[in-house]
Protein backbone atom coordinates (compact mmCIF):
# COMPACT_ATOMS: atom_id res chain seq x y z
CA UNK A 1 0.00 0.00 0.00
CA UNK A 2 3.18 2.45 0.69
CA UNK A 3 3.92 1.73 -3.11
CA UNK A 4 0.64 2.95 -4.60
CA UNK A 5 0.71 6.24 -1.95
CA UNK A 6 4.83 6.68 -3.12
CA UNK A 7 3.39 6.30 -6.98
CA UNK A 8 0.73 8.68 -6.86
CA UNK A 9 2.95 11.01 -5.02
CA UNK A 10 5.34 10.96 -7.10
CA UNK A 11 3.43 11.57 -10.31
CA UNK A 12 2.36 15.09 -9.18
CA UNK A 13 5.11 16.39 -7.94
CA UNK A 14 7.62 19.04 -9.49
CA UNK A 15 10.44 17.35 -7.37
CA UNK A 16 9.80 13.44 -6.77
CA UNK A 17 13.47 13.10 -5.70
CA UNK A 18 12.01 14.90 -2.33
CA UNK A 19 9.04 13.03 -2.07
CA UNK A 20 9.18 10.05 1.23
CA UNK A 21 6.12 8.18 2.53
CA UNK A 22 6.73 6.90 5.34
CA UNK A 23 4.23 4.10 7.18
CA UNK A 24 3.14 4.12 10.61
CA UNK A 25 1.25 1.19 11.69
CA UNK A 26 -1.30 0.52 14.91
CA UNK A 27 -3.72 -2.07 16.04
CA UNK A 28 -6.61 -1.03 13.67
CA UNK A 29 -5.06 1.68 11.70
CA UNK A 30 -2.00 2.73 9.19
CA UNK A 31 -1.10 5.95 8.98
CA UNK A 32 0.97 7.31 6.20
CA UNK A 33 2.36 10.35 6.43
CA UNK A 34 3.73 12.08 2.77
CA UNK A 35 6.26 14.82 2.92
CA UNK A 36 7.00 16.65 -0.11
CA UNK A 37 9.48 19.67 -0.78
CA UNK A 38 7.34 23.22 0.00
CA UNK A 39 7.36 24.11 -3.47
CA UNK A 40 5.04 20.75 -4.50
CA UNK A 41 2.55 21.32 -1.23
CA UNK A 42 0.21 23.16 -3.25
CA UNK A 43 0.09 20.60 -5.76
CA UNK A 44 -0.68 17.79 -3.40
CA UNK A 45 -3.63 19.46 -1.48
CA UNK A 46 -4.87 20.85 -4.70
CA UNK A 47 -7.72 23.53 -5.11
CA UNK A 48 -9.68 23.38 -1.58
CA UNK A 49 -8.61 20.08 -1.27
CA UNK A 50 -9.83 18.03 -3.78
CA UNK A 51 -6.44 16.33 -5.00
CA UNK A 52 -5.83 15.16 -0.71
CA UNK A 53 -9.45 14.04 -0.63
CA UNK A 54 -8.94 12.17 -3.71
CA UNK A 55 -5.78 10.27 -2.63
CA UNK A 56 -7.00 9.71 0.67
CA UNK A 57 -9.99 7.93 -1.14
CA UNK A 58 -8.27 5.83 -3.23
CA UNK A 59 -5.78 4.76 -0.52
CA UNK A 60 -9.12 3.52 1.87
CA UNK A 61 -10.56 1.87 -0.82
CA UNK A 62 -7.81 0.05 -1.64
CA UNK A 63 -7.10 -0.84 2.27
CA UNK A 64 -10.61 -2.22 2.12
CA UNK A 65 -9.27 -5.56 1.90
CA UNK A 66 -6.79 -5.98 4.66
CA UNK A 67 -9.25 -4.53 7.08
CA UNK A 68 -7.57 -1.95 8.51
CA UNK A 69 -7.94 1.83 8.09
CA UNK A 70 -5.67 4.25 6.44
CA UNK A 71 -5.24 7.68 6.87
CA UNK A 72 -3.31 9.71 4.73
CA UNK A 73 -1.14 12.85 6.26
CA UNK A 74 0.03 15.36 4.24
CA UNK A 75 3.30 16.86 6.42
CA UNK A 76 5.59 19.89 5.60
Amino acid sequence: MKELVEYLVKALVDNPEQARVTEVEGEQSVIYEVRVAPEDMGKIIGKQGRIAKAIRTIVRAACVKNGKKAIVEILE
